[in-house]
């Protein structure tokens, strides 16, 4: 069943390019309610920890290193069709495929340094939110 919430993360290239306030602000403007939001510092454990799923991957040891290099932005969002509605909010994977005014086709560089996360399924928001908040630090 549908929670009508979805787990989102501003990444580091984002971050540290100074788009983290315009993308936020856009996810607001877009009717998202910030349930929880944390800005917070990966270690190479963590985001290994939380990209687990991909450990047999080729590009795990890559992404672990991106994704602990910086600072992100970790929230949990809630909206009516959260999670399909985000997903094209942010545009494709590749920015050089996500449609214009997504997240991704203004603020992406790359299709490894795409600004910004957001969960793929109604279970994979409910984990990945629960890896970064506790009950106490969702309103």
């Amino acid at each position: 069943m549908a929670t009508n919430r979805t787990f989102t993360m501003i990444k580091p290239d984002a971050v540290a390019n100074g788009h983290a306030g315009a993308i936020l602000d856009r996810i607001i403007k877009a009717g998202y309610k910030v349930v929880a939001l944390k800005y917070t510092k990966l270690s190479a454990e963590t985001a290994g920890q939380f990209y687990a799923v991909h450990s047999e991957r080729p590009f795990y040891k890559d992404l672990v290193s991106f994704m602990s290099q910086g600072p992100i932005y970790a929230a949990i969002l809630e909206k009516d069709n959260a999670i399909e509605d985000f997903r094209k909010f942010i545009g494709a994977t590749d920015p050089a495929k996500a449609d214009a005014g997504t997240i991704r086709a203004d603020f992406a560089k790359s299709i490894d340094a795409n600004a910004i996360h957001g969960s793929d399924s109604d279970e994979n928001a409910a984990i990945e939110g629960n890896f970064f908040f506790s009950n106490f630090e969702r309103f």
